[in-house]
């Protein structure tokens, strides 16, 4: 029988490194209401039309330090065909990342292009249970192209900060 090495599991080994690392990732904030609940179950007939809005927001950490917090933040508007309110959902789903010698002029698209790529399909899926369990057809989102909304962020002047960098 061959012997294996298992890695060490937090801390017991070097971080691992390359461009970017992804530290962690978590739900900072999730809420989902029903309004008309439970007339809305025994009037609605069709599922409902939904508006979605999605940003993107990147903060530093620490002053000095390559370690970002990356926030997607998405909200579903359901309407039903009458117009009344059949659900809204709102996630803050969230990722600290450590880049590691990214290029000040790739630090923009790297923390609002590449960074929230990796945390959409988890953000994706908690949207979906929560509509599902809510009592409603699943909410799932098409792909997202990060690089094109990238792209019309940076065409538009906005008071929100994009990546404090």
């Amino acid at each position: 029988m061959s012997e294996q090495q298992t890695p060490p599991v937090n801390g017991g080994a070097a971080p691992a490194t390359g461009p970017v690392v992804l530290n962690l990732q978590f739900t900072k904030d999730l809420s989902f209401e029903v309004p008309g609940a439970p007339e809305i179950y025994l009037t609605m007939r069709e599922a409902p039309a939904i508006n979605i809005a999605l940003d993107v927001q990147a903060r530093r950490l620490q002053e000095g330090q390559e370690t970002y917090e990356i926030s997607l933040q998405i909200r579903a508007d359901a309407k039903t065909g009458a117009g009344a309110t059949a659900f809204i959902a709102e996630l803050v789903y969230c990722g600290i990342f450590t880049l590691n010698g990214v290029p000040a002029e790739m630090l923009e698209p790297v923390l609002l292009v590449e960074c929230p790529r990796l945390l959409f399909p988890f953000a994706r899926n908690i949207l979906a249970d929560v509509t599902r369990d809510g009592g409603f057809p699943p909410v799932l989102l098409a792909p997202i192209d990060f690089v094109q909304l990238w792209q019309s962020r940076r065409g538009q002047p906005s008071s929100a900060s994009v990546a404090n960098a």
